[in-house]
């Protein structure tokens, strides 16, 4: 059977992750940045497409797993006929290259274990040239480089075009495996100890996760949210990719599988907020810094996302030797949608960069220019319509949210006005294009008759985003039209209790065929909303159903189908965390309602 995608497993270093499957196989790993080639690419493939498998001899799935407290530093044990066994499995902070370390411990009796280790560079299509060198065996395929060795040296041999190890562990025994990429043009970087790098490891990642300032209910679940997002960030720039993971489906077998190795500025101000609000303000000046520099230039060219270091160009392309993920295909590279209009990002990019300014990070001397010439932009292009939040590719419209998102820039520039008077800009005229924007949203994005804001002017649909309204103050929680709309919304994208982002079946508004499962953040979203609108049990009833659905591990991808029960989508998902973080705070850190 081909793994499920919550039968996976992250580890990472802050500039590149795997995935590691319950059978103890690499099956996803790019190198050296997230949105680097993959060389072990089974993920959306077979074997012959690059793993990396430790496990006993003849056996299958382990029997247990789990994380160390407040680590991503993974165990995966064991028990077999012979005895017991564990793999910890890491990737540690790079000083120069990255390293996968993979450490294997005797726990009882005497157990034969077995490697077999498939590189093939280029998302499965390369196969290097092996040869060996001081003992190690090394792989090279035009800029690639890979070193593996172990600690002590067990025997390995080549066949299959894989490299194979075979060796037995008793109890205390231990054998370190690590695999050392560089450009191949380069020299070999220095070893890494793997033992010491383990213990290293653990103690920077739970030195880390005690910063974290929440203290309330299912404090574990946010802890580990939180590392999920820190493995998601691209440590040289601040950038926080959307999630590990290309042409995960949204729809088995379907068309819908999109790359989400990039970074979103519709992410941006709940992941400011998140991590302002747990005590992370380094990493919230860091992102807060990546979006000034990606955001820089004309206002007009303001993309909804960019590469981990601000690239704007990532073109989209397909894979047609990788079968896809449980058969769905095609496996794209690069998102078109980077071309795409999104007028909500610029409300994004005003919410965030007020949050910073309020959370008192230290202020750069362009930023205020930079917002300043955004309002000027959107103050002669809100009227366009857009493509919206979520990339529809069925032509653009007057989506509501996308509007809403205007009057938030046009707010937060008001209100950055009154609450720091030596900042220069047009009060009045910012004031009069905040009105401006809320009575037409409130005149054509209202359907009075069924008391809730629609998808789009005049249209009968629904989304998910309007949800937001009440937390971007567009409107207060208890007017009775934002109550309305959640109603209705419960009531039409509702899907085995969770929650649509809207209707895409049988609708022009979408351009895809197929359907998709319910995306995860929406339900995060409608639990905070019922909160807010004094439903505070219905809130965490859902929000613990939520917490439910995370794998064994903790980590949600983008979508899960309440029907045939599974995760779908890419994974781990930054915005699927952020908002269980979000909702734990808004029901446990004190904010009013219920």
């Amino acid at each position: 059977m081909h793994p499920r995608i919550e039968d996976y497993a992250l580890i990472g270093d802050e500039q590149t992750a795997a995935l590691v499957g319950m059978d103890g196989s690499v099956d996803w790993l790019c190198l050296p940045r997230f949105d680097s080639a993959a060389c072990f690419a089974r993920l959306l493939g077979d074997e012959e497409n690059g793993h990396w498998r430790i496990a006993p001899k003849n056996a299958d799935r382990c029997t247990r797993r789990a994380y160390r407290p407040d680590t991503l530093v993974l165990d995966t044990e064991w028990e077999t006929d012979e005895g017991a066994v564990r793999v910890t499995d890491l990737m540690p902070q790079r000083d120069v290259a990255p390293d996968v370390v993979r450490v294997v411990e005797g726990l009882r009796g005497r157990v034969t274990m077995r490697s077999t280790l498939r590189l093939r560079f280029e998302y499965g299509s390369i196969v290097p040239w092996m040869r060996r060198s001081d003992g190690h065996r090394v792989a090279v395929a035009g800029p690639d480089a890979t070193w593996l060795r172990s600690e002590p040296p067990v025997r390995t041999w080549g066949e299959h075009f894989g490299t194979h190890s075979e060796f037995t562990v008793e109890e205390g025994e231990k054998v370190a495996f690590v695999l050392t990429w560089h450009p191949s043009h380069e020299p070999r970087p220095p070893l890494t100890d793997p033992f010491e790098t383990l213990e290293s490891s653990v103690a920077d990642w739970q030195a880390w996760a005690a910063r974290c300032r929440y203290d309330g209910p299912h404090r574990d679940a946010v802890v580990r949210s939180l590392i999920t997002l820190k493995a998601l960030t691209y440590r040289p720039t601040g950038g926080i990719v959307a999630a590990a993971t290309t042409s995960l489906p949204e729809e088995m077998g379907g068309v819908r599988n999109w790359d989400y190795r990039y970074c979103w500025l519709r992410d941006s101000t709940l992941t400011l907020s998140v991590l302002v609000r747990c005590g992370y303000l380094e990493e919230a000046e860091a992102w807060r810094d990546w979006l000034l520099r990606a955001v820089a230039g004309d206002p007009a060219d303001l993309q909804i996302m960019y590469g981990v270091a601000g690239e704007r160009r990532l073109p989209e392309f397909e894979l047609p030797w990788l079968s896809g993920f449980g058969g769905s295909q095609p496996v794209r590279i690069g998102n078109e949608a980077v071309k795409q209009l999104q007028l909500d990002v610029y409300g994004e990019v005003m919410d965030s960069l007020s949050l910073a300014r309020q959370a008192g990070l230290p202020a750069k001397p362009h930023m205020w220019s930079l917002q300043s010439v955004l309002l000027d932009f959107l103050r002669s292009s809100w009227r366009q319509p857009d493509e919206g939040i979520w990339e529809v590719r069925g032509g653009r419209r007057d989506f509501v949210h996308s509007k809403v998102m205007v009057w938030v820039a046009a707010d937060r520039a008001v209100r950055a006005l009154e609450a720091f008077p030596d900042l220069k800009g047009d009060p009045d005229g910012w004031r009069a294009l905040r009105d401006e924007v809320h009575r037409e949203v409130c005149e054509k994005g209202y359907d009075p008759e069924r008391n809730t804001f629609t998808q789009y002017y005049g249209s009968r649909e629904l989304d998910a985003s309007l949800l937001l309204i009440p937390r971007t103050g567009f409107l207060p929680p208890d007017d009775p039209r934002v109550v309305g709309t959640i109603d209705a919304i419960r009531a039409e994208l509702d899907h085995g209790g969770l929650v649509r982002r809207y209707s895409a079946e049988g609708t022009a508004v979408d351009g895809l065929p197929g359907g998709e499962g319910t995306f995860l953040v929406c339900s995060f979203w409608l639990a905070d909303a019922l909160h807010m609108t004094g439903r505070t049990k219905e809130a965490r009833d859902l929000f613990e159903r939520l917490l439910g659905l995370a794998n064994d591990v903790g980590l949600l991808s983008e979508e899960y189908d309440p029907v045939a029960g599974v995760q779908l989508g890419n994974f781990p998902q930054a915005f699927s965390h952020i908002g269980l973080v979000t909702t734990a705070l808004t029901l446990y850190g004190g904010e009013g309602a219920g």
